[in-house]
Formats: C-alpha cells, sequence, structure tokens
C-alpha cells in the first residue's frame, strides 16, 4: 500500500507525466486520482464489479402520482430475470454483474425465481396518511442493503452500483430529498414515469398534502424522515452505500431515486461517504441536478436519461475502466523516451 502522507503527491505526478498535455484527458484525470486515492495505491484496479437493483412498492402509487399501475413493478422484476430490460441490455454489454434483490415488492414471486428474496414488507404504506414503514422495517430494509454489499465484498468486488425498481419511487425520491436538502418541494418534484403537465400538477398538490398531514419536519431524525416517506428500496440502497464505504469500494451513483438514497447514507455515516462516491449522470428528472449541486459534483455524462435501474452506472463504467487503464498502462514522457514540455 502507498505511504498515504505521499500519495496524492505522487498520483498526481503519475498522471502529469504521462504522455500527454498537462490536463489532457480531463475528466478521466480526476477519476484516476480519486480511485487511486480510494484505493490508497498508484495501481488502482476494478474487480468483480456488480449492480445491485433493489425493488419496492410505494402505497403512495394509489394516488396517481405514477402514469404506471403498482403491478408494473412485479411485471419489470420479471422482465429483469429473463433479460429483457435496459440495465440487463448494458449490464451484459459490459461484464457488469446484475443482482436483483425484491426487498418490498407486492407480489409473492416463485421461490425458484432467480432474485435475492428478502421481503422487508409487502409494499409500503401510503404516506398521504401514515408513515410508509415502521422503523423496524425501515432498519431491517437497510440491513438488507448491508448485506448484499458484505456478500459481494467478501467475492472480492470492489466496485458497485445501484439500481432500483418502483413504481411511485419518485414521489419518495421528492419527499426525502425536501427535507434532506431544504429545497423547495415543487423544486423537487418532476414527471417520474412519464406524467403530463396536469399530472405533475396534481403529484405536487398530493406531496403537499402529505407533508402537511405529517408530523415530520426537516429538523427531524433520518430514520424519521426515511421510515414516513422513504420506500423499501430506498433504504436498502442506503445501507449497501454505508457498507460499501465502509467495505473501501467505490460506489457508482445512478439517478435520481438512488441520488435520494445517498442523501440518507450521508445524513446517517457522514459527508465522507462521498469520497468513494462516482457520479455517473445527471438524470432528465426534475431535481436531480439540484441534488447534485446540493453535494457540489459533476457527474460523467448527461444523457437526458430517467430510467433508474442503475442503467447510468453500466453507461459510464467504460469511462471509469478507461481512467483506471490510462494510469496503470499509459507510457510517461521518461519511459517512452518522449521529451516533456519544458
Amino acid at each position: 500500500m502507498q505511504n498515504f502522507s505521499t500519495l496524492g503527491i505522487d498520483l498526481q505526478h503519475k498522471i502529469d507525466t504521462k504522455t500527454k498535455p498537462l490536463g489532457a484527458l480531463g475528466v478521466l484525470e480526476g477519476l484516476a486520482y480519486q480511485i487511486g486515492t480510494v484505493q490508497k495505491t498508484l495501481t488502482p484496479s476494478l474487480q468483480n464489479p456488480h449492480i445491485l437493483l433493489f425493488a419496492g412498492d410505494h402505497g403512495i402509487a394509489k394516488e396517481g402520482v405514477s402514469p404506471y399501475p403498482q403491478e408494473v413493478t412485479a411485471q419489470m422484476v420479471l422482465n429483469f430475470t429473463r433479460g429483457g430490460a435496459a440495465i440487463n441490455v448494458f449490464a451484459k454489454q459490459h461484464n457488469i454483474a446484475l443482482q436483483v434483490i425484491d426487498v418490498g415488492v407486492n407480489y409473492d414471486f416463485p421461490a425458484d425465481l432467480p432474485i435475492v428474496h428478502e421481503k422487508a414488507g409487502k409494499g409500503t404504506a401510503n404516506f398521504l396518511h401514515q408513515p410508509a414503514m415502521t422503523l423496524d422495517q425501515c432498519k431491517e430494509a437497510i440491513w438488507v442493503g448491508k448485506s448484499a454489499v458484505r456478500k459481494l465484498h467478501e467475492h472480492h468486488c470492489n466496485v458497485i452500483g445501484f439500481g432500483e425498481m418502483g413504481i411511485g419511487n419518485t414521489s419518495s425520491a421528492s419527499m426525502l430529498m425536501h427535507l434532506f436538502t431544504g429545497i423547495p418541494l415543487e423544486d423537487c418534484v418532476g414527471k417520474g414515469t412519464g406524467l403530463d403537465d396536469t399530472g405533475v400538477s396534481r403529484k405536487k398538490e398530493i406531496l403537499q398534502q402529505a407533508l402537511k398531514n405529517s408530523p415530520i419536519t426537516s429538523e427531524a431524525d433520518h430514520y424519521e424522515k426515511l421510515k414516513y416517506f422513504g420506500g423499501f428500496e430506498v433504504a436498502a440502497i442506503a445501507g449497501a452505500m454505508i457498507r460499501a464505504y465502509e467495505d473501501n469500494m467505490l460506489i457508482l451513483i445512478d439517478g435520481f431515486i438512488v441520488t435520494s438514497a445517498l442523501l440518507v447514507a450521508v445524513s446517517i455515516h457522514g459527508r465522507q461517504v462521498l469520497d468513494n462516491c462516482i457520479f455517473t449522470h445527471t438524470s432528465g428528472e426534475q431535481g436531480h441536478a439540484k441534488m447534485l449541486d446540493f453535494f457540489g459534483v459533476k457527474p460523467i455524462l448527461n444523457l437526458g436519461m430517467r430510467l433508474g435501474e442503475g442503467t447510468g452506472c453500466a453507461l459510464a463504467y467504460p469511462i471509469v475502466q478507461s481512467a483506471v487503464n490510462f494510469l496503470n498502462d499509459m507510457a510517461s514522457f521518461e519511459s517512452a523516451g518522449v521529451s516533456s514540455k519544458s
């Protein structure tokens, strides 16, 4: 392991003395520096990459906050197992293992379905009228996320991304975004899976009413916020991120829902979690760019996507690989016998 006191200096020197003008590889140079720093080495590596896709249903979906019915969550989980979703295509393309985890879908899947069966409940309650989860359910979902990452780390995975599936989960993420950032709720609410302007206005009204009906304020404990307005998959991802940080893994951050889970993880565990996070893309969902600004970060890609599933992680992963590969394999001026800038 590199001497940590000189690691930053040595990493920057290694980057700067590659056969290129200073800074010519742009974002890749920052990624290489970050990854080397996280792994505490001048020769970082990416091992056994995985995307964990957590699925859960939301009681708030009963209020028409999504143009799709709740049944789509279970249908999409089945689609994942058949390899038919966007994340299946992209993960396969880039040799990333995909694991689907049912942490709260309101459906009884066959026991032999090739997913991880870890329900903390069969969908959350409708937070327009009551807390989405009990505290025990919330903490169980967090444990599911931590446990899944622990098992992967034991199999030498050191880079992990997270995806989600859950009709209604942009409503949950909007509420968490408002409560953890202080950004006005109306600026946190977007089209989700494709609401028109009328639908978005109704969604905002429902979420404003839910906030008024609840006892939760921005001063509430992070567990209180999460259990009242969160989802099983959001809680699981927050727990998974905390464990990934504790195991010193690189954490690929996807879009709106996953970034709302990061807000929770940072509130629980501290801003040091961000050191291990690579922000893969800016979602087209209203509010995501504002969350990224709240963290003070710039993501790798901006493709106008708002699909979720971990698709941003899969698409950005080759760029992360390129950052590691140039650091490890590109010649230096000295080794190549090329004159550097005088």
